[in-house]
């Protein structure tokens, strides 16, 4: 689409503003008659960790092209624009041929090609310790390997964005200086480094934590800990699952407090969020249930998380409804941030050179925040039916 015009109130401060862009790029916004009856203008979500949807598995291979697209699709209705598969620990040769699969269908549909920044490698370079580990096989972990990295980033044709790994492996600050000087973002997680190990990565070039404080041993020393000195290291960002149950809102609020324009929100989505409740079986996980509510545990365990089944916009409507955050911070943890973090186009939000990517958003009387439409690329690409 050559040109579009779209009206709504700004979410940072609900003026009325009309928006024009010209192949795909907003070129002009221009200020209207304030109108309380249009609907909230947003950017759209970047998700930096998505590991499933609505039954697809980034996962399991093989990975079918179409179904990433599909995933790319059904992200929309959640206001979602921008997003990164993971990848997570496995086998060298399922690992080349997961990320080769993801790099095909970037290719082979302008939509995925568009919607999907990059890929997340959530492993196999990480702790083997139980806890850190989390669900990754303990088997499979191993120590960072340039050659074997470079073998994946061939497969993925170069498309490999973000690395998440454990800097206490030796070599760690070699390998991290290696990624960042081929424009991969190396992020710390699922580790258990001391504090020299986790300052000598980010001397390397470290700039991220993944999901800070899960993946993590369930009785820390009180200090020093990995939590607190990530949480320390000033160029470091804080990714954080922001469902209210992966950490406490309490942990959300401190870390939010500390890293300040450098916290934002992923989901950390499995292949069961945006499916009906119910009982199912992974093969990462086992036997698991979905309740209605979204929560996603071990069925013989219901305390114990199973992993993600809430979307990025959950957690935004988390903070929101929490009174953690005002809804024009709740929103930029979810969408400038994370695109800043990772240097995207969509870092300059709604702003003339900037994308239209783009949600038209309702509002409840708690605040909640709902989809009515999602742009990307100034296309219209869902609308609530």
């Amino acid at each position: 689409m050559d040109k579009v015009c779209l009206r709504g109130r700004d979410y940072r401060d609900l003026a009325a503003v009309e928006i024009h862009a010209e192949h795909g790029v907003i070129c002009q916004i221009r200020p209207l008659p304030q109108d309380d009856a249009l609907p909230i203008i947003a950017p759209g979500l970047v998700d930096l960790q998505i590991n499933g949807f609505a039954g697809v598995d980034f996962n399991h291979y093989p990975i079918n092209e179409e179904s990433v697209l599909a995933v790319t699709r059904r992200l929309w209705q959640e206001g979602v624009t921008t997003f990164l598969p993971t990848v997570i620990t496995n086998n060298d040769d399922d690992t080349e041929q997961m990320v080769r699969g993801i790099a095909n269908a970037r290719r082979r549909f302008a939509a995925v090609g568009y919607g999907v920044a990059g890929i997340h490698l959530e492993g196999p370079f990480i702790s083997a310790e139980d806890g850190p580990r989390g669900a990754h096989d303990r088997t499979l972990v191993k120590a960072p390997d340039w050659s074997l990295f470079q073998r994946w980033q061939k497969a993925a044709r170069g498309d490999i964005r973000l690395l998440t790994l454990a800097p206490e492996w030796p070599g760690s600050a070699a390998f991290i200086r290696n990624c960042v000087q081929e424009g991969v973002t190396v992020s710390l997680g699922h580790t258990g480094a001391d504090a020299a190990q986790i300052a000598a990565a980010v001397e390397a070039g470290a700039s991220m934590s993944t999901h800070l404080g899960n993946g993590a041993h369930l009785l820390l020393p009180r200090h020093p800990n990995y939590i607190w000195e990530q949480l320390a290291q000033d160029k470091l960002w804080c990714a954080m699952i922001g469902d209210g149950e992966h950490l406490p809102m309490s942990v959300l609020k401190v870390f939010m407090r500390v890293k300040r324009q450098r916290a934002f929100l992923v989901s950390d989505t499995t292949s069961l969020a945006g499916m009906p409740p119910g009982r199912y079986q992974l093969h990462i996980g086992g036997d698991v249930v979905l309740s209605e509510q979204g929560r996603l545990s071990l069925a013989d365990n219901p305390g114990l998380l199973a992993g993600s089944a809430r979307s990025l916009l959950y957690g935004v409507n988390a903070l929101i409804t929490a009174g953690m955050a005002s809804r024009h911070e709740a929103w930029d943890m979810a969408s400038v941030r994370p695109a800043a973090m990772l240097d995207l186009p969509a870092k300059g939000g709604l702003a003339v050179g900037s994308p239209l990517d783009a949600a038209l958003l309702g509002e409840n009387g708690t605040g909640e925040l709902k989809v009515l439409s999602t742009y990307a690329q100034g296309e219209c690409v869902w609308r609530e039916q």
